[in-house]
């Protein structure tokens, strides 16, 4: 009988592969499961039975050019070891694509529960949920505040022209995604254009920035930021609009991350107030990004409808992703005439 193991990765192969690069890291056989939750690049927890760790790699199948580079992610949690942003140690990076099908690469196991609905964050109370939650904008800032030439990153993005290349890039993924009409997603796009802010001066900033992306261990705390794979350099509101984005979704029962309605969880203005205050940035632009928070992640979930057609995802709520695109199309559009 064939070994099982999870599309994407197969244990031996990987087990003889660290051996190679890095004797005595495996102590005996490595098991692998899917961690589900992620939307995008496949994420995995192995075990030799001792120790545990992290796999990423990109999808199955259909993958967008510049969405799943795994060097870029591995090289941008690398260079945030040593700073106030909480992350994984990493193990290696692994670009020979003989190995798993793909390019991957290897992190520590950190402490810490991904906190994804509301349900999750009622079961701890208001009074934690607040805590939490309000520890999102305070990460936050303590990212745009590391020196990226300081890290090593003075060259991970070009920060000037920014927004206007966000704008092509993701209409240009629309287009590589694109298998059914999605009305008002044009008229949101040319909108955004054309009322484009002045950007503050640039940081590093994450690109998918949410509570289901960091870890948060018993006592409240955020111990690990992931999926760093659309970390750039540029203009660091695009990561609050992002942040405020989620914080007013109410999606109840979908398969995106909802937790705005748990009681304790502070309001979208709050949170933006939060970091104003402790960045000291000029934040009266937000409403233009969270419209274009809207419309990044209506792409995305239409790149992730796009493969489900095709058979070329893994795990469960796929099915559902397609429906949640005109929701968010609707939703930018409505948020940037409020601005």
């Amino acid at each position: 009988m064939s070994e099982q193991h999870p599309p994407g990765l197969e244990p031996a192969r990987l087990a003889a592969y660290l051996e190679r690069e890095r004797p005595g890291l495996v102590q005996g056989p490595l098991t692998a499961e899917v961690v589900q939750g992620g939307r995008s690049n496949l994420t995995y927890r192995v075990t030799d039975g001792t120790s545990r760790w992290v796999v990423r790699r990109p999808p199955l199948g259909h993958v967008l050019a510049t969405a799943h580079d795994m060097a870029r992610e591995y090289r941008v949690i690398t260079a945030l070891r040593d700073t106030p942003v909480p992350v994984p140690g990493t193990v290696l990076l692994c670009e020979d694509e003989d190995v798993l099908g793909a390019p991957f690469y290897v992190m520590e196991h950190m402490p810490g529960t991904p906190l994804r609905t509301a349900e999750e964050l009622t079961q701890l109370g208001a009074e934690r949920t607040r805590a939490i939650v309000l520890a999102l904008p305070d990460t936050l800032t303590a990212l745009h505040a590391v020196d990226p030439a300081a890290v090593g990153l003075a060259d991970f993005g070009r920060p000037e022209g920014f927004l206007e290349r966000q704008l092509r890039r993701w209409g240009k993924q629309l287009a590589a995604s694109r298998s059914r009409e999605l009305p008002g997603v044009d008229e949101l796009h040319r909108a955004l254009g054309a009322a484009l802010p002045d950007s503050p001066p640039p940081t590093l900033v994450h690109g998918d920035y949410r509570l289901d992306n960091v870890l948060v261990d018993d006592d409240g705390r955020i111990t690990a930021v992931l999926d760093w794979e659309m970390s750039t350099l540029g203009d660091p509101l695009t990561d609050l609009g992002l942040l405020t984005m989620y914080s007013e979704l109410d999606l109840p029962g979908s398969p995106i991350s909802t937790t705005g309605s748990a009681p304790g969880h502070p309001s979208a203005a709050e949170l933006v107030e939060r970091y104003a205050r402790g960045s000291g940035r000029d934040v009266s632009r937000v409403h233009w990004y969270t419209a274009f928070a809207y419309f990044k992640l209506a792409v995305i979930l239409e790149g992730i409808h796009y493969r489900w057609t095709l058979g070329q995802t893994v795990g469960a709520g796929f099915d559902r992703i397609g429906a949640l695109v005109p929701v968010f199309i609707d939703n930018g559009l409505t948020t940037l005439r409020k601005g």
